[in-house]
């Protein structure tokens, strides 16, 4: 009889712990991102997790969602708003329609290159626009990367602006990289990224334009001939949460996430350099024909227009610091 009920508390005291257990299991928050697993974006959400994981010991468990799994990126930013969706690594294409300061990170021929770009996002012009994104119903944590964005299309080579003329390019949907591309005399199609691919294998659009790590990682060389390295914009990317998510941790776990997102910026930028070295190699090898010497300066006069649309709209304040902050 006491051997019965001896097995009967243990069994009892067992269950308890396994209740206990599953009572402190890690709290699953979804990370969502547009590229394919493996890209820029992926390095980052990973380098993210592992920190994450590392900081909070365990407590937190992320869940890439890659791709477009849970929608392009204007759904995702959306997401972030009604606490849908925990936290997403997104390009500054749709940033414009929620935070109308961030517009100005996307005129052409903003940044010099990469180190003044970095240094400007890492410093206080760049954390006063990601103030001005936590005042619209989202978290900014971090800028991340994306790159300098060039042309590719399946019609034929681009080595002047006169050569866009009348291609349907896929745009972000952002109002100054179509106004750009408009006043370059080519037909911006502004669309969600998942949505890319597809249109361009049905020839719904000529062409599209990306930095060096999103065209490799979505082998656009099976849906395009050709790409011209234009450099026409720096793209940065931007790491944001959900105000659902964080307005529930203290300010210990939010120390966490934004060192998470220090490590995911990391990770990202050194996948961008990986990609930027090789890739352009590797599109040729799968038969790209690659323009890498343009007149930059004809394509710069000819998206000039998209600078006289933005600060007729939103002032050169912020525009003639960022250019005055570059060496």
């Amino acid at each position: 009889m006491f051997r019965i009920r001896s097995l009967a508390a243990v069994s009892a005291f067992a269950v308890t712990v396994a209740l206990s257990g599953s009572a402190l299991a890690a709290q699953v928050l979804n990370f969502a991102h547009s590229t394919a697993q493996g890209s820029h974006y992926s390095m980052g959400v990973q380098a993210f997790a592992k920190k994450l994981a590392e900081l909070s010991d365990g407590k937190y468990e992320i869940r890439e969602q890659a791709a477009g799994a849970l929608g392009g990126e204007r759904d995702v930013i959306e997401g972030l708003q009604i606490g849908s969706v925990e936290l997403t690594v997104s390009s500054t294409g749709p940033l414009g329609n929620f935070v109308p300061e961030a517009l100005v990170l996307d005129l052409p021929f903003l940044f010099k290159d990469y180190a003044n770009a970095r240094a400007v996002l890492d410093g206080p012009i760049g954390q006063e626009l990601l103030d001005k994104v936590s005042e619209n119903n989202l978290v900014g944590l971090a800028w991340s990367e994306n790159g300098f964005r060039h042309v590719t299309n399946s019609k034929h080579p681009v080595k002047t602006p006169a050569d866009l003329e009348g291609l349907k390019i896929r745009t972000m949907e952002n109002p100054v990289h179509m106004e750009a591309f408009r006043a370059a005399g080519a037909s911006p199609t502004p669309m969600a990224f998942p949505e890319v691919f597809a249109a361009l294998q049905q020839h719904v659009i000529d062409g599209q334009e990306n930095p060096i790590p999103v065209i490799t990682a979505s082998k656009f060389w099976e849906v395009q001939d050709n790409l011209t390295l234009t450099g026409h914009v720096y793209s940065p990317a931007i790491i944001i949460a959900s105000p659902t998510l964080w307005d529930g941790l203290s300010d210990e776990e939010k120390g966490w996430f934004r060192e998470a997102a220090k490590a995911g910026v990391a990770a990202t930028r050194a996948k961008v350099e990986s990609d930027e070295a090789n890739g352009v190699a590797l599109l040729r090898e799968h038969g790209m024909e690659v323009i890498e010497k343009v007149d930059q300066s004809a394509f710069q006069k000819a998206v000039s227009p998209a600078y006289d649309t933005f600060v007729a709209k939103y002032g050169d304040d912020m525009l003639k610091r960022i250019q005055a902050a570059q060496n």
